[in-house]
C-alpha cells in the first residue's frame, strides 16, 4: 500500500531582494514541516521580483549558486523537498533563464527545469529578458509519486502536460507568476483543472500574491476536484495527496490508454 504525499504551496508576495526571499522560505519551510509536509513549492520568480531598476543578469546565479545552495542547506537541515523558481545566469549572456529547481531532503540539486514557452502576450514580452529552455520537465520519483514541474506559461500547452502523462507523472507542478486582468483568474484556475482532467493526473499549481498577481494557488485531483485552493493573499496551503486516487480514476477513465497516439502530426 502506498503512502500519501503531504505537499504545501507558499503563495508569498516575493521581493526584489534573494535575502529577503530566503528568510521567506526560511519561516515558512519551518510552519510547513510542523504541519507535516514533505515538499515545499514556491511560485515563479521566488528568487527575485523582477524590478525596471536592475537587470536580471545582475540577479541570476548559476544554478549552483547562492541561492540554490541556501535552499539546499534549508531542505537538508528540515529534511524537505524544495521547489522555488530562480533566475540562471547564462555565461556571456544579457538575458537569463526561467528555471525551476527541485531540491532533495540531503540538499542535493535532482532537477533543473527551463521555462520553455515563454510569455510575449497581454503587453509583456519575455523574451526581451530571457532565454528559453531547450528540455521538456524530467519525471522524479519522490516517495511514492513521479512528479514534474512546468512554469506558469506551460500551462496553456497540453502536449507539454499529455507527454509527462506519458512519461508516468503522477504530479505536476507549476510554479507560477500569473498575472491579474480579465478573465485572467478564471484562466489559471481552469487551466489547472483542464490539466488534471486531461491526463487524470494530480496539477498543484502555486502563484505569486501582490497587486501584479491572482493568486488563487490550488490542487486539482485526476478526476479534477478541487484538493485545496487559496485566497488572493498570502497563504501556505498544505494537502494530503493518495497515490490510490491516481489508479481508482485511471481504472475509470482510462483516457491515457484510448489515445489514438501515432495518428495526430506531432503526436508520439
Amino acid at each position: 500500500m502506498s503512502n500519501p504525499l503531504k505537499l504545501a504551496l507558499a503563495q508569498v508576495m516575493g521581493s526584489p531582494f534573494p535575502k529577503d526571499n530566503l528568510e521567506t522560505a526560511r519561516n515558512l519551510c519551518a510552519e510547513a514541516t510542523e504541519r507535516g509536509a514533505e515538499i515545499v513549492v514556491f511560485p515563479e520568480m521566488f528568487m527575485s521580483l523582477p524590478r525596471k531598476s536592475l537587470s536580471l543578469a545582475d540577479v541570476a546565479e548559476p544554478i549552483d549558486g547562492p541561492f540554490v545552495t541556501s535552499l539546499g542547506t534549508l531542505a537538508k537541515t528540515l529534511r524537505l523537498h524544495i521547489i522555488a523558481g530562480i533566475w540562471e545566469r547564462i555565461p556571456g549572456k544579457t538575458r537569463v533563464r526561467n528555471a525551476a529547481v527541485m531540491l532533495s531532503p540531503k540538499g542535493k540539486t535532482l532537477t533543473a527545469y527551463r521555462k520553455l514557452h515563454l510569455f510575449n502576450a497581454l503587453n509583456i514580452r519575455e523574451s526581451d529578458f530571457m532565454i528559453a529552455g531547450k528540455e521538456p520537465p524530467e519525471v522524479v520519483p519522490v516517495n511514492d509519486f513521479k512528479i514534474a514541474t512546468a512554469i506558469c506559461y506551460d500551462l496553456r500547452f497540453p502536449e507539454l502536460f499529455r507527454d509527462l502523462a506519458f512519461r508516468g507523472a503522477d504530479l505536476v507542478i507549476i510554479p507560477s507568476a500569473w498575472y491579474s486582468g480579465p478573465l485572467k483568474e478564471d484562466h489559471w484556475l481552469t487551466l489547472l483543472r483542464a490539466r488534471a482532467i486531461e491526463n487524470t493526473s494530480y496539477v498543484a499549481g502555486v502563484n505569486l500574491a501582490g497587486s501584479d498577481f491572482c493568486g488563487r494557488s490550488a490542487v486539482f485531483d485526476p478526476f479534477g476536484i478541487p484538493k485545496a485552493e487559496a485566497g488572493e493573499g498570502t497563504e501556505l496551503l498544505v494537502v494530503e495527496l493518495e497515490h490510490s486516487r491516481l489508479s481508482e480514476v485511471r481504472s475509470k477513465l482510462p483516457v491515457l490508454q484510448h489515445c489514438r497516439t501515432g495518428i495526430f502530426e506531432g503526436a508520439p
